[in-house]
């Protein structure tokens, strides 16, 4: 496996959060996921790339509703206001109501690593929004997770976003070739 060697990049997580890691339904590979989304974490960092985490946030009364136990961001991670850029969207978009856009543009980012949760939400969303404003994303294959739905098991759906974004969309690698 070649590492792909990144220029002006940044770690877009979304929606690692409480509810949705530690929830009454878990992602496929949760574990595995937090490990993988860890390392891309202490990478960027050593590089000195900005690392990004967006909360999907709720309306109140709802189990992530802002503040919530559920909402956080998940503890393993380790991240905090002064150890990385903390955000809340109520869309599927992390760039929809937020400064996302903007925050990149700034810092003249170009590769975007995108990680997180649910695959075929909130992540298949960040990559083709990301490439529709001139960003290359970067969807990290086994990063990325979601639940099993009626329809599909969670490994189809993973398997099939990897599958579909890889080339037009967004360039598809696991996380050991990411090179910040």
């Amino acid at each position: 496996m070649a590492a792909l060697k990144l220029n002006q990049p940044a770690l877009l997580i979304i929606d690692v959060q409480v509810g949705l890691i530690h929830g009454p339904q878990k992602p496929l590979g949760g574990e595995r996921l937090l490990a993988n989304i860890n390392q891309l974490i202490a990478q960027a960092r050593d590089a000195g790339a900005p690392v990004l985490a967006v909360r999907h946030t709720g309306p109140a009364g709802s189990p992530i509703a802002q503040g919530s136990a559920f909402w956080q961001v998940a503890p393993e991670l380790g991240l905090n206001e002064s150890n990385a850029r903390l955000f809340d969207k109520r869309a599927a978009s992390a760039f929809q109501g937020t400064d996302l856009e903007q925050w990149l543009k700034a810092d003249n980012i170009q590769d975007l690593v995108i990680v997180g949760l649910k695959t075929q939400y909130c992540v298949d969303t960040a990559c083709r929004v990301a490439a529709q404003l001139g960003f290359k994303p970067v969807l990290v294959a086994d990063a990325h997770s979601c639940m099993d739905t009626d329809l599909l098991a969670a490994e189809v759906i993973i398997a099939h976003h990897n599958q579909t974004l890889n080339g037009p969309i967004a360039r598809v690698v696991d996380t050991a070739q990411v090179q910040f």
